[in-house]
């Protein structure tokens, strides 16, 4: 069991180690076997590479700012408070050029991360 308190991410400093874009906060370590969650937090201005998953499917919280975020070609603004469900297969991208810090957290299934990321040319 894990309480995750999605205020404290809010106003965290960000802990994004250099050259990394995520921090996992749910793990094996959680006792979690069929799903990871990650926090990710963007600067003003981040441009996310358009990939899918196959297997994958990620529901993803927002929790500080506004960005774009494109699914299967259609773009969409998404602001804080806003939850996103995408299925297996989904091809999507965040886009944040709102000059505003960019937070959320991302939990899916079929972990870890690294395995079921597919980038679309």
């Amino acid at each position: 069991m894990k309480i995750i308190k999605t205020d404290e991410y809010r106003k965290m400093k960000d802990p994004t180690p250099p050259g990394k874009a995520l921090n996992k906060i749910i793990t094996t370590a959680d006792k979690a076997k069929d799903m990871e969650g990650i926090f990710v937090v963007f600067p003003g201005i981040r441009r996310g590479r358009y990939h899918y998953h196959e297997k994958r499917e990620g529901i993803f919280v927002i929790l500080k700012g506004t960005a774009r975020i494109t699914i299967e070609g259609k773009e969409y603004p998404i602001e804080a408070g806003d939850i996103i469900y995408l299925s297996a297969g989904e091809k999507h991208t965040i886009n944040c050029d709102s000059g505003e810090e960019f937070r959320f957290m991302e939990f899916y299934t079929n972990p870890p991360h690294e395995c079921d990321w597919v980038e679309v040319k």
